[in-house]
């Protein structure tokens, strides 16, 4: 078994900005859909998929603490053609939604940096786009369900400690502050994932 993870195949820190430059400024900061390189995540499933017994094939790194991708030289390499491939994150199988349910802000920060839509329908497109074709190659899906986007927030903030104590001094470990702005980037599609089952099996979590 492989295990990859979503969050391993962001785009750049300097691909984000340029993102942010040509779509909207909300583009820089990583997790939504649109700031993940696709291409990168099916070529790497497909040379999986497709090696030889001592066929190597590298495996992307992103590193948090960094905000940025690990360099090359640094990526672990899988041997061989797996039984199985396993791709985690907390967008998968995430679907579009329809325009009227776009035109309302969710909280502030598409209130007052989204007024006019323009991030949240890129997003959009992008889940009604490469996201929905990489998602409809998978053979079997399970969702780990949160009982709420309160709960989302809290175990986020303990994964955000956890990156502090390990990496004190990294450029990109957050405040509190900035962390409830950074999760109300992926408020909207959380809720939706929430009222929405997309998989094919659902195991709910309790708030421990």
């Amino acid at each position: 078994t492989v295990i990859l993870a979503l969050d391993d195949f962001y785009l750049t820190r300097a691909e984000r900005e340029q993102l942010a430059r040509d779509v909207h400024p909300l583009l820089a900061t990583r997790g939504v859909p649109g700031t993940h390189d696709v291409a990168m995540m099916r070529a790497t499933i497909a040379a999986l998929s497709d090696a030889q017994p001592g066929d190597t094939t590298p495996l992307p790194v992103f590193e948090k603490a960094n905000d940025d991708r690990a360099p090359r030289s640094e990526w672990p390499a899988f041997t061989g053609r797996p039984d199985v491939i396993i791709l985690e994150g907390w967008c998968i199988g995430a679907a579009p939604q329809d325009d009227a349910a776009l035109a309302a802000p969710v909280n502030s920060l598409e209130a007052d940096e989204d007024a006019q839509g323009a991030w949240r329908r890129f997003v959009n497109d992008q889940l009604a786009g490469p996201y929905r074709d990489l998602f409809a190659a998978f053979d079997y899906s399970v969702a780990l369900w949160a009982p709420s986007f309160d709960r989302v927030f809290a175990w986020r903030a303990q994964q955000e400690a956890a990156l502090r104590a390990r990496v004190p001094d990294g450029p990109q470990v957050m405040s509190e502050a900035q962390l409830a702005r950074f999760i109300a980037h992926y408020e909207r599609i959380t809720r939706d994932l929430i009222a929405r089952p997309q998989a094919d099996l659902r195991l709910d979590l309790a708030e421990d």
